[in-house]
């Protein structure tokens, strides 16, 4: 790549978040889980009927991740929820980090929570990196395909990532991978070709009744390569940020915490009936 690409990085994710800070009115404040979302007493519109539930990352949590995406959509209508999960003990405010099948067995439990609390019968979920790829786990092998229409992952590691090749090295360091599969074991399962991911995608990428979008950037530096985030199957789309808007320069981190273009294509998936074309200009939206 060349080297003023790599300049022009950190001043893209600098204008995507001056963009948000002066977009139209609630479509980029902060809000504390409880004031916006996470608001237990939400109740779907006619136009929204299906509350959103939020998945975050590895080392992120229900509030930090979504500190610009969860009132976007509050301000569009919809009733939106975000949970922590992948819990290690002794470990505060950094979460997925514990096993990701147990991870996927606490998205099933608040999963059922939100719909009693809203009375909807299925629900959307929109995840970012492991929180785009866990949740299929849910829907795959916990029953979440009769709760859930779509599935929305923002750069999502569905088949591992090599972490630029990084990967690759660790039998050349003797325990290493143990030590990693010990400790953080939410990492381990995310290591392209780990037992996790080849039980996950054994059989196919999806399953029946559940539209996946999967929106990725090719300047992920995590999930890599970035392609390894797309699905194969029914009812899939898969969606390179740069192909919507070519000077979009967002990598891992700020296509989840600040693009309002990955944002906007993720509410088209939400909604495909009323979807409006996601375009650079889709930032001021």
């Amino acid at each position: 790549m060349l080297p003023w690409r790599r300049l022009l990085r950190p001043l893209a994710v600098l204008a995507l978040t001056a963009a948000a800070l002066v977009a139209p009115t609630g479509t980029a404040q902060a809000a504390a889980p409880g004031s916006g979302w996470n608001n237990w007493s939400c109740k779907p519109s006619a136009a929204h009927p299906r509350p959103v539930v939020l998945v975050h990352g590895t080392f992120g949590n229900s509030w930090d991740n979504w500190l610009g995406l969860a009132p976007y959509l509050v301000h569009r209508g919809y009733c939106v929820y975000s949970l922590d999960y992948g819990q290690l003990p002794g470990v505060p405010f950094f979460n997925g980090l514990g096993p990701i099948d147990k991870s996927a067995e606490q998205l099933d439990v608040f999963v059922d929570k939100v719909l009693a609390a809203t009375g909807a019968s299925k629900t959307d979920i929109i995840g970012h990196s492991q929180g785009g790829m866990m949740p299929r786990y849910y829907l795959k092998f916990l029953g979440g395909a009769q709760k859930v229409n779509a599935l929305v992952g923002l750069a999502p590691d569905n088949h591992g990532t090599t972490l630029l090749g990084f990967t690759k090295l660790l039998p050349y360091f003797p325990g290493a991978e143990h030590l990693i599969s010990t400790a953080t074991p939410g990492l381990a399962d995310q290591i392209a070709g780990s037992a996790f991911l080849q039980k996950l995608n054994a059989g196919g990428d999806t399953v029946p009744g559940v539209k996946y979008t999967v929106i990725a950037t090719k300047y992920d530096e995590v999930v890599t390569p970035y392609r390894s985030g797309f699905l194969e199957g029914p009812n899939v789309r898969n969606v390179v940020l740069q192909d919507l808007c070519a000077v979009d320069l967002s990598e891992h981190v700020a296509i989840g915490l600040v693009d309002r273009i990955a944002w906007h294509e993720a509410v088209n998936a939400l909604d495909p009936a009323n979807a409006e074309r996601t375009t650079c200009a889709s930032v001021f939206g």
